[in-house]
């Protein structure tokens, strides 16, 4: 591209002896929202009260206990919002609130005043720090910022004996641009305002270190996190917390490796708003941790409610694919994707019956889907979608969920065949309905069940397939044998197979749309005569009917292909 010479790479800290990369997650870090500051602040119509109520209360209830609140300085609305949580108690005894500021007088000595009355508050100094801005936007070196930093802790603590003598303060303060800071520099001005607070039990301080314009690869953060971890002092009186953003596209990566090399608290936005890329998001990383089996502290058991509340409120839409959340993120189109999605499925429901165990305690093994979409609120229909991509795979499935018929492999490939030239004609996506309609017309017998069934001059093979729980080894054989024994006169040669799946509970499909009822047997019949084949379908409630209707579909389809005569014998359906 023209003008990359203006660009260069970013020179990583020298951390030759890291221990990051051999650590696991095994606890989820303390959380803090800043959908309320951060996020709202990156809205070209920043929310309502109203809006911010709605978000408020939507993180309390998914669990979280640290939550920013506003830059009460920035404008009016952000202060009155402060107030507002405090005057009308609607702040949990469990959750604190975060108030931030520059490292200016004026601002700090207000900043504090917003939180009085506040039970509980932390309030979060910043002063940026990097070279870029020691020289372009502050004009001074580094003992200059370094002053910054250390006054402005002095005047929040002044200010905050006089005024919140009856709060739990807590005491944060971000080295802004920390990721592009000497670590040298940025842990002078760490120590420097430590020595002001004077951390200690039951006096911690948090230091937070944000990615404010991502610029590096992530690994290197996570050197520089690991470097500060060695070396700030009274390290067991600071909780070291991330701010990562997402120039890059990498903050999840980000934040889960500076966790690895000891930050302990991530910020962040449900689903990564914020200014420019966003900031983390803080729905991937927790369901990040779901998925390895770490519990994380917050709940996005109803994901849909979450997401919907964020769109509704910030007026911003969740991508299809986001992680976890997406509307098609749990949905598959390709047509071996589909095929693996469902053989996962079925594998489950195998050991559930073989075990005892419901499958929802199984542990999760399904291709494709890193986390039971049951889990987060969402539901087995929306898995699978089927357009021209699609193959049997999707096609079985979506008759499976939606509709209750487990369909034997040769009636998977032939409907998905049937399927897929419908789906090219209407040049996309088949709906459930439409692919149970098409099932429906094409393999189930819609003539006469009294009429006679054709039958040619070459030997017609019936192969029965059960679906579902039935046993055909158990007395119900017997009507099996009958049929056999009733249609082999005519040539026609029955051999019953096992059943083609499990039985389903039936509150899991989608409401109205089953093809058939839990009390009804369903028989697939495979018949052939010569080279040709043709399926049909039967479902009644008596066995013997389903079956020889199954035999009367697809001997009918045999005889429109040209494959049996039309002045062929004819078999009466035998009081069936």
């Amino acid at each position: 591209m023209k003008g990359v010479e203006r660009y260069s790479g970013f020179t990583p800290l020298a951390l030759t002896d890291r221990t990051w990369p051999g650590n696991r997650l095994t606890a989820a870090p303390r959380w803090l929202s800043t959908d309320l500051r951060d996020g709202n602040q990156s809205l070209a119509e920043p929310m309502t009260p109203e809006r911010k109520l709605l978000i408020f209360d939507l993180l309390v209830k998914i669990g979280y206990k640290e939550i920013e609140v506003g830059f009460p300085v920035a404008s009016r609305s952000d202060h009155d919002f402060v107030r507002l949580l405090i005057e009308r108690d609607r702040i949990p005894d469990d959750v604190w609130i975060t108030v931030l500021t520059q490292a200016r007088d004026d601002q700090i000595r207000r900043t504090v005043e917003s939180v009085r009355g506040a039970s509980r508050a932390v309030v979060h100094i910043y002063n940026a720090t990097s070279p870029l801005f020691r020289r372009t936007v502050f004009n001074l070196d580094r003992a200059g910022v370094r002053d910054l930093a250390v006054r402005g802790t002095r005047t929040m603590m002044d200010h905050a004996e006089r005024v919140l003598r009856d709060c739990d303060l807590v005491y944060q303060y971000s080295p802004e641009l920390f990721n592009e800071t000497e670590a040298d520099f940025a842990l002078e001005v760490c120590e420097a305002v430590m020595r002001v607070w004077q951390p200690e039990r039951g006096r911690g301080m948090i230091l937070n270190f944000p990615t404010t314009v991502e610029r590096s690869l992530p690994n290197v953060f996570a050197d520089q996190i690991e470097w500060l971890h060695r070396n700030l002092s009274g390290r067991e009186h600071v909780c070291l917390s991330v701010h990562p953003h997402n120039d890059r596209g990498t903050a999840v990566a980000a934040a889960e490796l500076a966790l690895l090399a000891g930050a302990e608290r991530v910020e962040g936005c449900l689903f990564g708003n914020g200014e420019r890329a966003g900031n983390v998001c803080l729905v991937t990383l927790a369901m990040n941790l779901y998925s390895h089996g770490v519990d994380p502290g917050v709940d996005f058991s109803d994901i849909n409610t979450v997401r919907r509340t964020v769109e509704r409120c910030t007026g911003l839409p969740v991508h299809p694919r986001h992680p976890y959340g997406g509307d098609l993120v749990y949905t598959a189109f390709s047509g071996s994707h589909q095929d693996a999605i469902k053989k996962g499925f079925d594998a489950l429901e195998r050991q559930a019956a073989e075990t005892g165990v419901r499958a929802d305690a199984l542990p999760w093994r399904v291709p494709y889907l890193p986390v039971d979409p049951r889990d987060v609120g969402r539901t087995y229909e929306a898995v699978v979608r089927v357009n021209g991509q699609s193959g049997k795979g999707g096609v079985a499935y979506v008759m499976s969920a939606w509709h209750g018929l487990n369909l034997p492999r040769g009636l998977q490939a032939d409907l998905a065949e049937r399927v897929q030239r419908q789906a090219d004609a209407a040049g996309g996506e088949l709906t459930p309905n439409r692919i149970g309609a098409l099932f429906t017309g094409e393999y189930l017998y819609h003539g006469d069940p009294s009429g006679p069934l054709q039958v040619g001059c070459e030997p017609l093979t019936a192969t029965l397939y059960v679906d579902g729980g039935f046993d055909v080894s158990g007395d119900q054989a017997d009507a099996f044998r009958t049929l056999g024994s009733v249609l082999s006169p005519w040539g026609i040669q029955v051999c019953v197979v096992h059943r083609t799946g499990l039985p389903l509970d039936h509150e899991d499909l989608t409401p109205n749309q089953a093809i058939h009822s839990g009390d009804e047997t369903v028989i697939y019949a495979e018949c052939h005569s010569g080279g040709a084949v043709a399926w049909g379908a039967g479902i009644d409630r008596d066995i013997a009917t389903a079956a020889f209707s199954a035999v009367r579909a697809a001997a009918d389809r045999l005889v429109r292909d040209g494959h049996l005569d039309d002045d062929a014998p004819r078999l009466a359906a035998a009081g069936h």
